[in-house]
């Protein structure tokens, strides 16, 4: 990255000095070209030296959970869904859903992700926590104001070279027949999977192959994951002490709240960043806000 960034700023003195010798309309284009692809290596390179930790590169397992509230938190869950999918695709990331649980009447119960792209859980591991939306609901026939909750948990996604020993004996295997999207084929069986490690209570579950055994392989994963990051926060203090006193997915505990009525802005509550353009913000643009948060975790020592 490093070698990129140098390679930029070489390109960018040739061009600043050709520019100076003769500044025609062609040299003048071409220099702000370089320009913008120098801020945008440097912003990379910057964004790198945040990340403190070897896992900080590693793919992301992302859940989102709405809180109380019914359908309406139920539809707030898959606004996020859509952005952190949108998110993923503006960052060039691979998605894929491992599980998706339907709401009853609109929105999702719950959605797990995996998403996999260089310093995926880096980048995302900030937006673990509870989100507040806050609007006119579309479910209301009175027009009223509403607030919603969901919650959002981020974990690296194991690599083949780490060891997370795990007993059968500690596992509960349950099957079960698909609820989500794929077609006769994925529902006629009992492919679906859900494991829960008992002695920490955890529980992943994955339906979205019609294999059994691929289902239970990457539920496992899942487990494991989760597991590891537990081992992760044990070391980081900080982080160990927010896993400790993880509050109730409702009011008080967010990390971020969207207002959409009566003004429209998005402000994150760590870094006290405020975005106003909030439906690109829905709509994945969420780089500017996740700098401001890694900027914040580095001047406190927290990165």
């Amino acid at each position: 990255m490093y070698d990129d960034l140098a390679e930029a700023k070489e390109d960018l003195d040739a061009w600043l000095e050709l520019a100076h010798e003769d500044p025609d309309e062609e040299a003048l284009d071409a220099l702000e070209a370089q320009v913008d692809l120098f801020k945008t290596r440097l912003a990379s390179t910057e964004m790198a030296t945040m990340f403190a930790f070897e896992h900080d590169k590693t793919n992301a397992i992302l859940e989102i959970h709405p809180g109380a509230g019914g359908v309406e938190s139920q539809d707030w869950a898959e606004m996020l869904l859509r952005m952190y999918t949108r998110y993923a695709e503006r960052k060039g990331f691979k998605t894929t859903q491992l599980d998706f649980q339907p709401g009853d009447e609109a929105g999702i119960k719950s959605v797990t992700l995996q998403i996999e792209g260089l310093y995926a859980y880096g980048l995302l591991k900030g937006e673990a926590g509870v989100h507040r939306l806050i609007r006119i609901s579309p479910f209301d026939s009175s027009g009223r104001r509403h607030t919603s909750f969901a919650s959002v948990d981020v974990y690296p996604d194991m690599d083949d070279d780490i060891e997370i020993e795990v007993k059968d004996e500690d596992l509960r295997i349950d099957t079960f027949r698909s609820s989500g999207p794929g077609g006769q084929s994925v529902n006629k069986t009992s492919s679906a999977v859900r494991i829960t490690h008992l002695p920490t209570g955890i529980v992943a579950q994955c339906q979205n192959e019609k294999s059994q055994h691929r289902n239970k392989a990457t539920a496992l994963r899942l487990v494991k994951a989760r597991l590891y990051e537990l081992e992760l926060k044990k070391i980081e203090d900080s982080r160990r002490q927010e896993y400790e006193s993880k509050e109730s997915i409702a009011w008080g505990s967010q990390i971020r709240t969207y207002t959409l009525q009566p003004y429209r802005l998005v402000k994150d509550h760590r870094s006290n960043s405020e975005i106003g353009n909030v439906d690109a913000f829905l709509d994945g643009d969420l780089d500017e806000m996740i700098r401001n948060h890694l900027l914040y975790l580095h001047a406190h020592g927290k990165s």
